[in-house]
C-alpha cells in the first residue's frame, strides 16, 4: 500500500463522468461528457454535498470531461471551492497522483481524473483485496472514493464510495 501520510487526512478520488465518443478529428483530451455523463456528474456532486463531503482543495485534470465533472462539483459545493487544474493528471501514473496528493498541506483533497489511474491509486492506498470487495466491477464513471487515514493502523481506509 502507498505510504502517503497526512496531511491530507482525507482523500477524494473522483473519476470523471461518462464521456461522449470522439468525433472525427477530435482529440481524446477534448471529449466532452455525454448526456448521461452530465446527469451522472450532477448526481454524484449532489450526493457528495448532501453527505457533507467537501474538500479543502479540488485538483482536476485539464481534460474537458474532467473540467465538466469538476463544474458539477463546483455548483453543488459552492463557489468558494478552491479548484486547481493540473495538466499532469491527464495520462498520469499513480505515482503522479501520489506526488500531487503528498504535496498538499490541506486537510482534504479531491482529485478529478481518469481510469485506470484512479483505480490503481485507490488499490495502492487500500490494498487489492479491499478494492475487490468494494468495487468488484471496477471504478465506474462518476465514482467517488472517500478515503480517510486511520491513525491506529497508519493506513488508508475506504470510508465511502458514491456513484450515480
Amino acid at each position: 500500500m502507498a505510504a502517503i501520510l497526512p496531511p491530507p487526512s482525507r482523500i477524494y478520488l473522483l473519476r470523471h463522468a461518462e464521456a461522449a465518443w470522439a468525433q472525427p478529428g477530435e482529440r481524446d483530451f477534448d471529449r466532452p461528457l455525454s448526456d448521461k455523463g452530465y446527469d451522472e456528474a450532477e448526481i454524484v456532486a449532489d450526493r457528495a454535498a448532501d453527505k457533507g463531503y467537501r474538500p479543502d482543495l479540488l485538483i482536476s485534470s485539464t481534460a474537458r470531461r474532467c473540467r465538466e465533472t469538476t463544474d458539477a462539483m463546483h455548483r453543488a459545493m459552492g463557489l468558494s471551492l478552491d479548484i486547481r487544474y493540473v495538466d499532469e493528471l491527464y495520462n498520469a501514473t499513480p505515482q503522479i497522483y501520489f506526488e500531487i496528493i503528498d504535496s498538499q498541506t490541506v486537510g482534504s483533497v479531491m482529485l478529478v481524473g481518469h481510469n485506470p489511474t484512479g483505480e490503481l491509486t485507490l488499490e495502492a492506498l487500500i490494498g487489492h483485496d479491499a478494492l475487490l470487495r468494494a468495487l468488484p466491477g471496477g471504478f465506474p464513471p462518476a465514482g467517488l472514493a472517500v478515503l480517510d487515514f486511520d491513525n491506529g493502523s497508519a493506513s488508508w481506509k475506504l470510508t465511502d464510495f458514491l456513484r450515480d
